[in-house]
């Protein structure tokens, strides 16, 4: 028999966070507390206050307990007696009746008070906790040069405030210390592969026909070296987007980037028959005019290579109030949900390959990504149910009269 369908209780009662467990505690240790003073004070109460009946000089004169010559009478003294002692009895009786439900109800408000007390001091204690978790969710690897700085005592708070800090600093000398490798790499790798083109020129330079073999080798030396100088142009922008701060702040015109890029594909797209439907309509962003290009063309590069044959480029651009987007759209292969998040990641590829091949080296998305994160954006991958991919980039809109754009 399943189980699997049964509604599950616990899902409608409140999230059992810190400052609800220790505004129970609180609650519980002040109404046990309370308990055990309050049965100790009705102890107090009940064994200092007998059945003990105090008879003045009044209560035994009078007809009905004197005899002749105005000496007690015995049996109407006792009768009296007892009849006080069941009075006093009674009222003993019902003043600790009193006593328990009167120290019932205070005791009650004032663990309602309890808990309220104790939900706003757990909630001032825990108020560091919280300001931590906010400023830890905003750092990530794009701006690692923020700290927690927690004011305050010394306490096991600030203790490990100062821990998360000194953990934030390692990580970021390690993420700048593997990009200012991967730009030396690349600078460094500039200069042999330049005198490996150059040795390749003058080999082939020499009058004379070029047997059929060399010619063969020169063609391939020639691909892979354009392939090496154009990984290293990625890896030198990747780093370059993801140091986090811009170089330069221009009003940039996604549309006409967008359109660049387009012209700048335009052979690649003829000789794949594809079919560009564009829609740019004007809207600008401050940033750096280097990067987005080279946004721009990663998104039309993308979309040409992981297409199919006689298929469609769908390029848009807008904005409202406050941000600025471009859409582009491409025919292709199904892509799996799952992997549409991995597409980001340096060298991940829909074909699967880990080496360079005609789709490119996997470093087109994991650039934009770095680009868009630079300029505050948001990036958004969604694959299309008849297949294909839908990239959609979200930046902020220059405003009206922050850098000339026109108001209308």
């Amino acid at each position: 028999m399943s189980y699997s369908n049964r509604p599950n209780p616990s899902r409608y009662l409140p999230r059992r966070s810190v400052r609800l467990r220790l505004t129970l505690l609180y609650g519980g240790m002040f109404l046990a507390s309370g308990v055990v003073l309050l049965t100790i004070t009705y102890l107090l109460v009940l064994h200092s206050t007998g059945n003990v009946v105090h008879i003045t000089g009044s209560e035994l004169r009078g007809p009905h307990l004197t005899g002749q010559g105005g000496a007690p009478n015995p049996a109407p003294l006792h009768a009296r007696a007892s009849q006080l002692r069941a009075q006093a009895k009674r009222q003993h009786d019902e003043q600790l009746h009193q006593l328990r439900v009167q120290s019932a109800i205070a005791l009650g408000l004032m663990t309602i008070v309890a808990v309220g007390l104790g939900w706003l001091v757990a909630g001032r204690v825990l108020r560091p906790l919280r300001t931590m978790t906010a400023a830890t969710l905003r750092i990530s690897e794009r701006n690692l040069h923020e700290r927690l700085a927690l004011e305050g005592p010394s306490d096991e708070l600030k203790e490990l405030s100062d821990t998360i800090d000194g953990l934030l600093a390692r990580l970021q000398a390690a993420f700048e210390a593997q990009r200012r490798f991967i730009a030396n790499a690349s600078h460094e790798l500039r200069t042999p592969l330049s005198m490996m083109r150059t040795s390749l020129d003058v080999a082939t330079g020499k009058p004379g026909p070029l047997p059929p073999a060399l010619t063969a080798l020169e063609s391939k030396l020639r691909e892979g070296l354009d392939q090496a100088d154009q990984l290293l142009e990625g890896f030198l922008t990747l780093a370059y987007a993801q140091r986090g701060t811009l170089p330069e702040h221009d009003t940039v015109s996604l549309a006409e980037l967008a359109s660049a890029a387009i012209e700048h594909q335009r052979e690649a797209i003829a000789k794949r028959d594809l079919r560009v439907e564009e829609d740019l309509q004007e809207t600008n962003v401050t940033g750096s005019h280097t990067l987005l290009s080279h946004m721009l063309e990663n998104l039309i590069d993308n979309a040409t290579r992981h297409n199919e044959p006689s298929g469609w480029i769908r390029v848009q651009t807008g904005s409202n109030d406050t941000t600025a987007h471009i859409t582009v759209e491409n025919s292709g292969l199904h892509v799996q949900e799952n992997l549409v998040s991995e597409l980001t990641q340096p060298f991940r590829r829909l074909d699967g390959e880990r080496s360079a091949s005609e789709n490119g080296h996997g470093l087109g998305l994991a650039i934009v990504t770095a680009i868009v994160d630079a300029h505050g954006g948001a990036l958004e991958l969604e694959a299309l149910p008849a297949g294909g991919l839908q990239v959609r980039v979200e930046l902020p809109r220059t405003r009206a009269g922050d850098a000339g754009e026109d108001p209308r």
